[in-house]
């Protein structure tokens, strides 16, 4: 997947406007850890947002549980449209 995609987050009346590539994507999954998902988010957040609404967009920022639901938002915008289905194996005794 190579494609670049522009993403608007409408938060209450101000809108922002972000652009991901893979390379954001990954960079952001690769640098959290199990005591560090905050600060990635925040990054990835501020670094793909449109310039003239950074300024904005770090006010709210400052709220954690902000980060998290903005990211999350973004995530699942830039996520592909699949149908994915687990098919459960039935457990049975080999003689």
């Amino acid at each position: 997947m190579t494609e670049r995609r522009e993403i608007t987050l409408e938060v209450g009346e101000q809108e922002f406007n972000f652009t991901l590539t893979p390379q954001d994507v990954t960079k952001y999954f690769n640098s959290m850890t199990a005591n560090n998902k905050v600060s990635p988010s925040h990054n990835l957040l501020v670094g793909t947002v449109h310039q003239d609404e950074r300024a904005t967009l770090k006010e709210l920022l400052k709220n954690p549980v902000m980060t998290m639901q903005l990211v999350g938002s973004l995530l699942e915008e830039y996520a592909p449209d699949i149908d994915i289905i687990v098919k459960k194996r039935s457990a049975t005794l080999s003689a």
